[in-house]
């Protein structure tokens, strides 16, 4: 059962912005953690940016640092990611992803969301 949802995604221009959105849908869960993950074509997929819950601290990409944003909603399990300034190579299709013990690796996952960036 999908337990996180993502939204936002669509076809842009280089240099344009989208904002993704991440909610919890179905049942509850408590999450440590959320992050947003890339998946390239051809590529393996990667973390993009993360949150920790208890102080909102985020990690970056070196490649998004300065062009993208996590937010925390204050919902809990609710995330946004805002991006600037896209490239081509930002295309793909971004997961919202959830961890739920402490130190724990990502064990939740949305469907995907597609973004596509043209020249």
């Amino acid at each position: 059962q999908v337990q996180l949802v993502e939204s936002g995604g669509g076809l842009v221009q280089a240099g344009a912005s989208l904002r993704l959105s991440c909610a919890a849908s179905g049942r509850t869960f408590s999450s440590f953690t959320m992050g947003w993950f890339r998946q390239a074509p051809g590529k393996e997929r990667e973390l993009i940016a993360g949150i920790r819950w208890v102080d909102r601290s985020t990690v970056y990409a070196d490649s998004v640092k300065g062009r993208f944003t996590i937010f925390g909603g204050n919902a809990k399990n609710t995330i946004d990611l805002q991006m600037n300034n896209l490239k081509v190579d930002d295309t793909g299709v971004y997961f919202c992803a959830a961890a739920t013990a402490l130190g724990g690796q990502y064990n939740k996952w949305g469907q995907g969301t597609q973004v596509t960036v043209s020249a």
